[in-house]
């Protein structure tokens, strides 16, 4: 388990001391299936849910103590108006208020059809959430797609955007000696993250998680842990496997790494006596916000990274089977079409996605 996954953890554990008994039980029930960040933004969800109920005075007395047959006695009314308070008091998105309550779902899913008493009945009989609808999304694909394309890089800025990261970030900043120095530290490593982002569309806690021997040198694969834990080889270009290249000539002694530490992307150490450590998402969202902004694309993020990975795949290959795997989307139909694909034919599709590099 690395840094990033413990500190889930630990917080996780300190939040579940706030919440009612069955939760933790459904959570460690949860546990081999999903990752930390995930069931710690579900007992965030849980809290505010909660802490409603206090507010509304359907229980007198602590969150911890709220029992399971006030979940029981909710009405179908009494959900609605959460879910409005959430939308209109506390101006989440419909989109947010449709995640709150599939975790809700889940949880009360959990407490019906799952857990058992000792004498094998369910922990609640009557399940309100069953009978909640989500949000209708009004917006069509296409205006999200519009929505999404000043926000993603497309055409041209796919690789323009890899080479300001690569070179053309210092000409920005040259009147700056503490900025040009940060960059001239970190530039080989800052370009094989962006690279390696726009070159396979992993997500961020995927990036964050490599270690050095995730990475298959001969076959242009990365190792990684999927949502749900599943392992799959994912592919990337050729671009990316030479800035990753570059960056390793240089990991082990610049960051004065200990050869213990196999995390593939490391920060420098800090202190006199200091240990390079894993580099965290968080240093990786500032780390791409900084070139998005400069590059006059502030809205880029990770997220946005890889939907321009998607985009230009489906543009240049147009498979959505294939696209979906890459991308590690699941679902029990995208899972069936998965098992047909042959890793030489996915390989070969991401080759394709190469554009000469600049000398």
């Amino acid at each position: 388990m690395n840094e990033q996954s413990q500190l889930h953890h630990k917080k996780l554990n300190i939040l579940l001391k706030d919440l009612p008994w069955y939760v933790a039980e459904y959570i460690d029930h949860k546990r081999r299936k999903l990752s930390a960040a995930s069931l710690l933004n579900y007992c965030h969800d849980y809290k505010i849910f909660f802490q409603w109920i206090i507010s509304e005075h359907l229980f007198n007395g602590n969150l911890k103590d709220i029992p399971l047959q006030q979940l029981e006695t909710l009405t179908v009314q009494q959900v609605e108006g959460f879910l409005n308070a959430l939308q209109y008091e506390y101006h989440n998105k419909e989109v947010t208020v449709n995640r709150k309550l599939s975790a809700l779902k889940s949880l009360f899913n959990y407490l019906q059809n799952i857990a058992e008493t000792r004498d094998l009945k369910p922990y609640i009989q009557r399940n309100v959430m069953a009978k909640i609808e989500f949000n209708e999304l009004k917006q069509s694909t296409e205006t999200l797609a519009n929505k999404m394309e000043g926000k993603i890089l497309l055409g041209d800025e796919y690789e323009n955007f890899r080479r300001f990261v690569a070179h053309d970030y210092r000409e920005l900043v040259k009147d700056n000696k503490k900025l040009v120095n940060f960059y001239t530290f970190n530039q080989e490593r800052d370009t094989a993250i962006i690279s390696l982002i726009l070159g396979s569309g992993l997500r961020l806690s995927e990036v964050v998680n490599l270690d050095l021997d995730d990475i298959d040198f001969n076959k242009y694969s990365a190792r990684v842990i999927r949502k749900g834990n599943k392992e799959q080889y994912v592919f990337f270009s050729k671009i990316a496997m030479d800035d990753l290249q570059q960056y390793l000539m240089i990991r082990e002694k610049r960051y004065h790494v200990e050869k213990s530490n196999k995390a593939l992307f490391v920060a420098a150490p800090m202190g006199p006596k200091g240990k390079s450590r894993r580099l965290t998402a968080r240093s990786i969202e500032k780390m791409i916000e900084k070139y998005a902004n400069a590059f006059g694309k502030p809205a880029l993020s990770v997220h946005k990274l890889r939907h321009s990975f998607a985009t230009r795949y489906h543009a240049e290959i147009n498979d959505v089977p294939k696209l979906r795997r890459q991308l590690g989307h699941s679902s029990i139909q995208t899972t069936m079409i998965y098992t047909h694909i042959k890793n030489d034919d996915l390989r070969s599709a991401v080759d394709k996605m190469d554009i000469p590099k600049d000398h």
